[in-house]
């Protein structure tokens, strides 16, 4: 840990499971069953029941791949104007503790409460207070993680879910982060936990072990944040005002893409992907960006720009088509990625001032 920087009491609030719970908690018949979200002819599921996910479902996944993986699987159409709704009730609970929150999306947020409205010295039974009113008033189940800063509060929410949480003490950080899983860490995807396996890294003890030089020269710029977080240090404040700027989503593929066919398909994959995101938010965009990475790990990106702003998967998809036609190289894909950017998010500048007092109190659970 870095003793010069002032520790906080962040929260990280976490729903489990949202859009499958909302349509279980609406439709009681489907309590219980394995459901998926999204899906249809060609889509991607955009979230999937604890039912589901025991058979391999999981959001982004084609939905023939989940139909495959889990026969018996329920698909149900998004209702985004229901999500929303609930979202704001649970963003109203969250504001009764403090005014710094920074959604991340509908169904989660990162709340700062070093000092809060309620003057209440125990973050742990903050998190609680708030799991048990939107219990209440939403009949849904949330986790949380409690610590020091996001990152750290952010990998505890994973910790007991569903309907729990996790505080890592300022005391215990060190070892809990030593002892934790690389692939638990916020901001390592599978094909870099993959690496991390080939390099005899398991575990954060044995990534603590690699210098900045190292991580860097292994992962790139993402090296020095592997090597600050493995120590618990992580600076990013809670933005309240947060303004996006662009949405994108990506993959990395195990297998090198060779023919259209597999290209039209992950493109497909992609644009229903990036629909998911942006509608969750209720953000349009103007600019349309295709990221190529070939096998030789040469990087190629290309954007178009229109008056107007896109508004659906199949625009998407057609636009991310001609720029792919547009590419200069015909070699192995190893990554695509689509981005929305010009978005329809106002410009803002906002100050937030962060208040920074002593960590006087956790309790974990």
């Amino acid at each position: 840990m870095d003793s010069s920087f002032p520790m906080r009491k962040i929260i990280h609030v976490d729903m489990d499971a949202f859009y499958a719970s909302v349509e279980q908690h609406d439709n009681p018949a489907l309590k219980g069953k394995a459901l998926a979200v999204g899906g249809g002819h060609r889509g991607v599921v955009s979230a999937a029941s604890y039912e589901a996910r025991k058979f391999g479902v999981r959001s982004a996944m084609p939905s023939k791949t989940a139909k495959e993986k889990c026969p018996h699987l329920i698909f149900v159409p998004p209702r985004f104007a229901r999500y929303k709704e609930i979202s704001k009730k649970i963003r109203e609970i969250f504001y009764e503790y403090t005014d710094l929150v920074e959604p991340l999306s509908l169904d989660e947020a990162y709340l700062d409460v070093t000092e809060n409205k309620k003057g209440m010295e125990s973050a742990n039974q903050i998190a609680k207070e708030i799991r048990q009113k939107i219990f209440e008033q939403t009949g849904l189940t949330a986790s949380a993680g409690i610590s020091v800063n996001k990152f750290l509060a952010k990998v505890a929410s994973d910790i007991n879910k569903p309907n729990g949480q996790k505080t890592i003490h300022p005391d215990k950080i060190e070892g809990f982060l030593e002892e934790l899983p690389v692939e638990k860490f916020y901001g390592v995807g599978k094909v870099t936990a993959n690496k991390m396996f080939s390099l005899g890294i398991y575990k954060g003890k044995d990534l603590k072990k690699r210098s900045i030089e190292d991580l860097t020269r292994l992962f790139g710029k993402s090296g020095a944040y592997y090597y600050k977080v493995v120590r618990g240090i992580h600076h990013s404040e809670v933005k309240p005002h947060r303004i996006q700027k662009s949405v994108a989503v990506e993959r990395t593929f195990f297998e090198d893409l060779f023919d259209e066919q597999q290209v039209d398909e992950k493109l497909q994959s992609l644009s229903e992907e990036l629909q998911n995101r942006l509608q969750k938010n209720n953000i349009l965009g103007r600019s349309l960006t295709l990221k190529i990475k070939y096998k030789d790990f040469s990087l190629y990106t290309r954007s178009i720009t229109k008056e107007e702003y896109f508004s659906s998967a199949e625009q998407y998809f057609n636009t991310g088509k001609k720029l792919w036609e547009l590419r200069p190289f015909d070699k192995p894909v190893r990554l695509l990625g689509l981005s929305l950017s010009q978005l329809n998010t106002e410009e803002k500048k906002q100050v937030s001032i962060q208040l920074k007092i002593p960590f006087k109190e956790f309790e974990d659970q």
